[in-house]
């Protein structure tokens, strides 16, 4: 067990038994929380104090405890009772001391169980705990037609252990620390000591030590937001998996996870703008297989992006077209300029979004053909959109959701509205314009002084044709350069 940053100063184990007890059920509120539970015990000729959280402590390893405890005789506590309650008479795996009150309350609020005994100037922490969990399924997010269907849950312990499950590696690392000054949020630093660089190592964990907060209520996204700096740029710095296959793989390449206590989400740092295009599901293929799917969703997500404002653009401009494109805008009278369809559309399409994840599973059918109706029919009888806007909103919206980083895809559409914005107030150059300043924008971004669109700037064959294309497994023998592993070679 370990324990960091806790809000208040020590307060060492006082001499007299009643002492500590009055302590431990005042900061506990024993008598006002119904779940703080104080046992007042006597074993072995001694009183006793049990103090733990209901719905916290193993209620059958407690008493089996307990039943020990009570066929003990007086004198076999006289001599040392500490060194033989700790090796002898409380068979346990998790057991430890603790000689500070303070910390003795905070083991007890996260769900471990403190023994303090008369006479013995420690208190005994026995973590025989457990937590609501649901069982490992397959996230929705990133769902695969081959693979594991386990996914992380809301218990960093069990997150933990899938983690180790694949990566049996002696380096790897679980380092753990608590963060909040009230909420006390577990949280778990990973990495494979002998890849991973420790600068980076470093960077992570003194900026999660800066953390000065009340709690984490938000979890791992209130813990990226510290991490990644205050700016306003929309584009995630580090990436989020439920998958604990993604996560093993990440940790082979050198990154860091960070495990946040009460989120099945991981953060992965760090992470490159590419890092977001990529999916298992390529990897859960034939190697010709992958590299035409990471091919396809490559073109998908740049169709997400300029798809839209290109065809405003030649839309209102018909006369720059060539002849084999001259299908392209409306050829009929519009009662609403397209600008105006486009951003209803757009604001239509997030309104049902949000509408959708409000929904219950059992009603999200009904509610898709409802807006499919209103949207896609009645709304072009009414001359409201012209049919083309419907299509092309239609195609980026494929592009949308083809995107494997729902954060990454929320960034692209706030680019995607900006650039739009900007071709229709400036045209031709305002589209070149509005490109320019987003790779400027993005060349600046560092995630851990990593350069954000590294390997194509700095350029890096080698790495980028790996980006680009989906290479069979036994080719991949070099981790990647920018994050100087120790161990450069698979």
């Amino acid at each position: 067990m370990g324990y960091e940053g806790y809000r208040r100063s020590k307060q060492p184990v006082y001499d007299r038994f009643t002492d500590n007890i009055d302590f431990m059920k005042k900061e506990l509120g024993i008598g006002e929380s119904f779940d703080a539970i104080h046992l007042d015990l006597n074993y072995a000729g001694r009183d006793m104090g049990m103090f733990l959280i209901d719905g916290f402590a193993k209620d059958k390893i407690l008493h089996f405890l307990m039943k020990l405890l009570a066929d003990l005789e007086p004198e076999q506590l006289d001599a040392e009772p500490l060194t033989k309650l700790m090796k002898t008479y409380l068979p346990y795996i998790e057991i430890s001391t603790e000689d500070d009150l303070d910390k003795t309350v905070f083991w007890v609020l996260s769900g471990a169980t403190a023994l303090i005994v008369d006479g013995i100037d420690k208190v005994i922490i026995i973590d025989a705990r457990t937590y609501p969990v649901r069982s490992p399924s397959e996230p929705d997010l990133e769902r695969v037609t081959r693979g594991p269907r386990d996914g992380f849950v809301e218990t960093v312990v069990f997150n933990t252990a899938l983690t180790r499950r694949r990566v049996r590696d002696p380096s790897l690392r679980m380092e753990y620390m608590s963060i909040g000054r009230r909420s006390q949020t577990d949280i778990c630093v990973s990495y494979i000591k002998d890849i991973a660089d420790p600068h980076i190592v470093d960077n992570i964990k003194s900026s999660l030590k800066k953390i000065d907060t009340d709690g984490l209520p938000l979890g791992e996204k209130t813990v990226e937001e510290f991490l990644c700096g205050r700016g306003w740029n929309p584009y995630p710095t580090v990436r989020y998996t439920e998958r604990p296959d993604t996560a093993a793989i990440h940790l082979y390449e050198g990154h860091v996870l960070v495990i946040v206590d009460g989120s099945p989400s991981v953060l992965i740092t760090p992470a490159t703008f590419w890092h977001h295009l990529h999916h298992v599901e390529e990897y859960r293929q034939r190697p010709i297989v992958g590299a035409y799917f990471r091919i396809v969703r490559f073109l998908a997500v740049w169709m997400s992006i300029f798809l839209l404002p290109l065809w405003f653009f030649f839309a209102e401009n018909q006369n720059l077209l060539p002849e084999m494109l001259s299908f392209i805008g409306p050829k009929e009278s519009i009662l609403i300029p397209l600008l105006i369809q486009l951003v209803l559309v757009e604001i239509g399409m997030d309104m049902l979004r949000m509408a959708t994840i409000h929904t219950p599973s059992a009603m999200a059918t009904a509610l898709g053909l409802v807006s499919a109706v209103i949207i896609g029919q009645i709304a072009v009888a009414v001359g409201l959109f012209t049919n083309e806007v419907i299509l092309y909103i239609s195609l980026v919206a494929i592009g949308t959701f083809a995107t494997p980083s729902y954060e990454f895809a929320l960034a692209n559409r706030i680019f995607r509205l900006a650039l739009l914005f900007v071709t229709a107030a400036f045209g031709l150059a305002g589209f070149a314009i509005g490109l320019a300043i987003w790779a400027l924008s993005l060349i600046r971004v560092k995630s851990f002084n990593i350069p954000y669109l590294w390997p194509l700037v700095p350029f890096n064959y080698r790495a980028l044709r790996d980006v680009l294309l989906r290479a069979p497994m036994p080719l991949k023998n070099r981790r990647p350069k920018a994050f100087h592993p120790r161990d450069p070679d698979r």
